[in-house]
């Protein structure tokens, strides 16, 4: 059982390029035929620590990255923490996103002024809905070949596009000139 939960950590605290845990647990569930509740928990212990790993490691060594796109990635944590509305869509997010959830964090661990454990706790959530319909659903697929459908999964050009595009996004967002959310500037304008 350790071993699921290192795989699973090891895949979700690599910035990117990692089988999604979902097809891990999948594997473990065909070839070993674990509990599929211990795997789900497994799943979502390791992933959950994973990402928070890295995002925790993102914010760390911030300070290597170039100094105006850690400027902007604050300047734009202002605008996703300017309301609890905001707040409250940016853990809704992490909580369904079907996007690669990587450099999600790693975004959100550039943003010192964004809160890693809620993000985590919502990630936890989304994934016992989605790492349960896949475990429970892996029998369905027991006479798929796993190794193909691994292989189609990372390799294929979707699946490469889609890294490649969320690290283009990523480092997009830090890149944009944007600037702080102020709040008095806002209502000052509306009263003009």
């Amino acid at each position: 059982m350790l071993v699921v939960f290192g795989v699973v950590f090891l895949c979700n605290v690599a910035p990117a390029f990692a089988p999604p845990t979902w097809l891990i647990l999948v594997f473990f569930s065909l070839h070993y035929h674990l509990p599929s509740w211990a795997l789900i928990v497994l799943g979502i212990l390791g992933a959950t620590t994973g990402r928070f790993l890295l995002a925790s490691y993102f914010r760390r060594f911030r300070h290597k990255l170039p100094k105006s796109y850690v400027a902007n990635m604050e300047n734009a944590s202002t605008h996703l923490t300017k309301s609890k509305g905001h707040a409250t869509a940016l853990i809704v997010l992490f909580l369904f996103s079907p996007l690669s959830s990587a450099q999600l964090f790693e975004a959100a661990g550039i943003m010192q002024r964004i809160q890693l454990l809620p993000l985590c706790a919502a990630f936890a959530a989304g994934r016992v809905v989605t790492y349960s319909s896949y475990v429970y659903g892996s029998k369905a697929i027991q006479a798929t070949s796993l190794g193909d459908l691994i292989a189609r999964n990372i390799t294929s050009p979707q699946a490469i596009a889609l890294q490649i595009a969320m690290i283009i996004g990523l480092v997009l967002l830090g890149t944009m000139k944007w600037q702080p959310h102020e709040p008095g500037n806002v209502t000052t304008q509306a009263a003009r």
